[in-house]
């Protein structure tokens, strides 16, 4: 798979941060730097370094496009990839709010299309990503993104591309909430007398090593919330304010998720 990508080649459309941090994993992998095309106004200097094809003429017939511009960038972008629709070439789009049928009306019906929604702990390779393609998408297109995305992280598949919404409150969105928990669990530790550099230290440190254990432990995070919590300790009292049906965790966290949800909704439709 990663072969016919080689051979064929790949064009990177767009290598900000999130797809430089493809294209170093690719590269890292083994895919030669000759067999990509990116694609880019401003180019960083690292990708300059690299040894790829930077602004140049495209291959006939490249395995994958990716696509990996802003959302508010792709009426101006993808009309020079309008050449390799309807044809062999994958599209496969990580950009926020494009749908598929954007994609079909600007490549063509026949263009074989994914979908996906990673998040932003994939520039250091801890990313997860969910990927749904449209009816011309194979399996073995669905492979071959899964192998390319897996460069940055997990990689699940969806069900339907009006899932993509609710992925993007829970995944796509949810580093910035768990930035926030850091954030005010520093600021808690503050008001109780630690210095900042120590309380943020703590609470990232906290953080960190919870989300490490809860993926790799056996056990469910109700299970592992509970191991923690000794009768009438200092975690049980903790846990009666955070655990509050009507002010707590469970209350917020669903209103969170659920207007972030009908937001991706919203710019989906433009």
């Amino acid at each position: 798979m990663m072969k016919d990508v080689a051979t064929r080649g790949l064009v990177l459309l767009g290598c900000g941060k999130m797809g430089s941090a493809m294209l170093q994993g690719w590269l890292s992998g083994g895919l030669p730097p000759g067999s990509v095309w990116v694609i880019d106004p401003n180019p960083s200097d690292w990708v300059k370094a690299q040894g790829v094809h930077l602004n140049a003429d495209l291959p006939a017939s490249p395995a994958v496009a990716l696509v990996a511009v802003k959302p508010q960038m792709m009426g101006a972008a993808l009309p020079a990839m309008k050449a390799l629709g309807n044809a062999e070439t994958l599209f496969l789009s990580i950009a926020a709010g494009t749908t598929i049928s954007t994609f079909e009306a600007e490549l063509g019906a026949q263009t074989p299309i994914i979908r996906s929604m990673p998040n932003t702990p994939a520039a250091i390779g801890k990313g997860i990503t969910a990927i749904i393609g449209n009816s011309r998408a194979t399996d073995q297109h669905l492979e071959m993104a899964e192998t390319l995305l897996s460069a940055i992280g997990q990689v699940v598949r969806i069900e339907t591309e009006d899932q993509i919404n609710a992925v993007t409150g829970v995944s796509g969105s949810g580093p910035a909430y768990v930035f926030h928990l850091i954030e005010t669990l520093a600021q808690a530790g503050e008001a109780q007398g630690l210095s900042p550099d120590l309380a943020l230290q703590l609470a990232k440190a906290t953080v960190a090593g919870a989300g490490a254990l809860a993926e790799a432990s056996d056990e469910s995070p109700a299970q592992l919330r509970i191991n923690v919590t000794s009768p009438n300790g200092t975690t049980q009292a903790a846990l009666e304010v955070l655990m509050d049906k009507d002010r707590g965790f469970p209350k917020l966290v669903a209103e969170a998720v659920d207007r972030a949800t009908k937001r991706s909704v919203e710019l989906s439709r433009g």
